[in-house]
């Protein structure tokens, strides 16, 4: 019989990696290029998968359980990042000018905003689905995600 812990764990494992697996099917098989700040939703989810991967192999329970929540932090973390980058996308607030572009000025400074935009910008949502982008959707399945592994752990009695 497998405790509300064990699922708690193996969501951890397999959410995460399932997200990765999703942008990078849709990067290499869809042609949707990340910008900076797709990636950065990927580090806290390449961070909860290593960190489950070394949760299997701990026995003692405590330091297990510890791990199983540091990772769903590592998930909330990509979720929020998500959550920020949709609304640079719907326009709800501003990005990081390193990561959009805007295009006003003198004829020079024309030419250097063209120059400087980057090549993927994090102000577009490249796909959408009932509305919401790829960022969007990080950021329900992460942040979601991450409250339900966390609530599963606290609720967990016995490991």
């Amino acid at each position: 019989m497998t405790s509300k812990f064990d699922k708690a764990h193996w969501l951890a494992f397999l959410l995460p990696a399932a997200l990765l697996a999703g942008a990078y099917v849709s990067q290499y098989a869809g042609g949707l290029f990340p910008c900076e700040m797709c990636w950065w939703q990927r580090y806290p989810h390449f961070a909860a998968v290593a960190i489950t991967l070394i949760a299997f192999g701990v026995g003692n329970k405590g330091y297990r359980k510890a791990l199983v929540a540091l990772a769903a932090l590592a998930i909330a973390t990509s979720g929020l990042i998500g959550g920020f980058h949709a609304g640079v996308e719907y326009g709800f607030w501003e990005g990081l000018t390193a990561c959009t572009a805007t295009i006003s000025g003198s004829g020079d400074d024309l030419l250097k905003s063209i120059m400087n935009a980057p090549l993927v910008r994090c102000d577009v949502a490249p796909w959408t689905l009932f509305g919401i982008s790829l960022a969007g959707y990080n950021f329900l399945l992460s942040f979601g995600g991450a409250m339900l592994i966390l609530a599963m752990i606290w609720r967990s009695k016995k490991i």
